[in-house]
């Protein structure tokens, strides 16, 4: 198991980022959709919390059969998937990933958002006591991105909101840009195979943080788009794109109920700590063998097939 905290400062309020991180997902996510593949909505509705009172639940399915490299489509079912389950209960959210193909992996992240340029330095360690970890600072600004992924209007050094006269952003924007809030993201990668265990779950980090990169630069690029929409707006946006990219990947559309307001049956309480996705060490079904799977004709019978056929014909 390895644990990171990352700190992400977006030059935003934590209400204002509240609408621009669900644009950013619905969009990003469509985008990032091509036929049979992309994510994958399965559920999306109100959820009640004991604990964090009412909020979101969403459930998705990310699908990345054809951007694994060659040696893992070698060793993977033709239809694979990450299963991705969030409790939106804002400004604390929870999210976790697991596979069923792998049932020995698994990310966990709690986030927690404040109007701050993350000097909160306690923010985690108030709730459970973790120990030591590592805890990097995000700039999303000058922390270099992959190069496949970089767009020139997305980068915030250059960018310059016309609506809200925002960026560019200079070296050391944090100490000085107003409004400031930050996102602050417990992050928990198990991978328990031995021999495999440290170089994945670093591996997995990485990929983590340049996502978080990405989005976020995004978020803010994007910032003229979304940021004069209610809650209710982006909420219906949501939920267009989410079918939209539902029809792409080619699925059957689910009924999607999208409402800030909580409803009775949807009672179930989130996790006090990291949950746990029910999983067997058992392959999925689909890998199974076909129990009525019909035999093989021997070679024999191949052989002779032309002369049955002709056998029948002068019948």
């Amino acid at each position: 198991m390895l644990i990171k905290e990352y700190r992400i400062c977006m030059p935003l309020t934590t209400e204002e980022y509240r609408v621009g991180q669900l644009y950013m997902i619905s969009k990003h996510s469509h985008q990032e959709s091509e036929k049979g593949e992309g994510v994958e909505v399965v559920k999306n509705e109100p959820h009640e919390d004991p604990v964090h009172g009412p909020g979101q639940f969403t459930e998705k399915r990310v699908h990345l059969s054809s951007k694994l490299p060659s040696w893992a489509r070698a060793v993977t079912p033709r239809i694979f998937y990450i299963t991705e389950k969030a409790w939106n209960y804002y400004p604390y959210t929870i999210t976790e990933y697991t596979c069923s193909f792998l049932p020995k992996f698994s990310i966990y992240i709690e986030t927690k958002y404040e109007d701050n340029c993350g000097d909160n330095a306690n923010i985690f360690l108030s709730d459970k006591v973790l120990g030591d970890h590592e805890v990097t600072f995000l700039d999303i600004a000058f922390d270099e991105i992959p190069e496949r992924y970089y767009q020139s209007p997305e980068d915030p050094r250059y960018f310059s909101s016309v609506k809200t006269g925002r960026g560019p952003l200079r070296e050391g924007w944090q100490e000085h840009t107003k409004p400031i809030m930050c996102s602050y993201k417990l992050v928990t990668v198990k991978f328990e195979v031995w021999g495999l265990q440290t170089r994945v779950e670093q591996f997995v980090h990485k990929v983590i943080r340049d996502i978080l990169l990405i989005g976020h630069r995004q978020a803010f690029a994007w910032i003229d788009e979304w940021c004069e929409m209610t809650m209710d707006e982006v909420r219906q946006y949501e939920r267009e794109t989410q079918e939209a990219t539902n029809e792409i990947i080619g699925r059957v559309t689910p009924s999607i109920s999208i409402s800030e307001v909580g409803q009775p049956s949807a009672t179930h309480s989130a996790p006090a700590s990291a949950p746990s996705t029910p999983l067997s060490g058992d392959p999925p079904e689909f890998l199974s063998a076909p129990k009525d799977r019909a035999r093989k004709k021997s070679a024999p019978e191949m052989l002779t097939l032309p002369a049955l056929r002709e056998r029948a014909s002068a019948e």
